[in-house]
């Protein structure tokens, strides 16, 4: 098999900022992936609701993701109702694309050390590679490599962990599912919960985030009260 894969990088994106398109970018590169998905959540089930409107983060996304043509913005999990879980959007992606496409989930190292909390996580594997991004040269999960991390995990996840590691993105190319992959991407210490912060106390946002997504906040009177 010598597909290109495709990246999938979903997440709540409110808002979207910098250290989400980093960290897409390097994916990409590093990856040679053909496009990346970017799927604002709707409900999430692991977590609070999202500061503001489902409508707002995917407008934000896509004004985001302009002036990239690898980047595309996929509405699906906004439009659906109820809890949206990542093991339904894969499963309805792979019925879309094909049981030969390469499929990549990214996520941070943080992400994959909580991926047995999540609904029907263990299916994932079967729908899509897992491309683990660490930020840093050792920031992945308390100052530790996610080699180090995960050995204090899960117990079915460090076994899924150590069973699926491949040593390079070249395997991602070669089946089109079942591998993890890390990679590293420069620290960013930028957060959604920093820019809200800062929207609340009227700060600055620029520069965390791009110009379109800081005027599209202002203009919506967005995160104006502290989280």
């Amino acid at each position: 098999m010598s597909s290109t894969p495709i990246g999938i990088f979903g997440g709540t994106f409110d808002p979207i900022h910098n250290g989400h398109l980093r960290l897409a970018q390097e994916a990409l590169e590093q990856c040679n992936l053909s496009e990346i998905r970017f799927v604002p959540c709707g409900t999430p089930p692991h977590r609070s609701a999202p500061h503001t409107s489902a409508q707002h983060r995917s407008n934000m996304t896509r004004l985001a993701l302009q002036g990239s043509a690898a980047f595309v913005l996929d509405e699906r999990e906004i439009r659906r109702g109820g809890p949206c879980y990542t093991v339904d959007t894969l499963t309805a992606l792979r019925a879309e694309l094909g049981e030969r496409q390469p499929l990549c989930l990214l996520m941070g190292g943080d992400a994959f050390l909580s991926l047995h909390t999540w609904h029907e996580w263990e299916k994932l594997f079967g729908l899509a590679h897992i491309v683990v991004v660490q930020r840093g040269a050792c920031a992945s999960h308390n100052g530790r490599p996610l080699g180090n991390a995960i050995i204090e995990a899960d117990a079915a996840l460090r076994e899924a962990y150590r069973a699926r590691l491949a040593p390079s993105p070249r395997a991602l190319r070669e089946s089109p599912a079942g591998a993890v992959v890390v990679v590293e991407m420069p620290a960013l210490e930028i957060s959604a919960t920093g820019i809200r912060r800062h929207c609340a106390e009227n700060r600055s946002i620029r520069y965390l985030l791009p110009d379109a997504v800081a005027e599209y906040i202002r203009s919506n009177h967005l995160y104006t009260q502290p989280c």
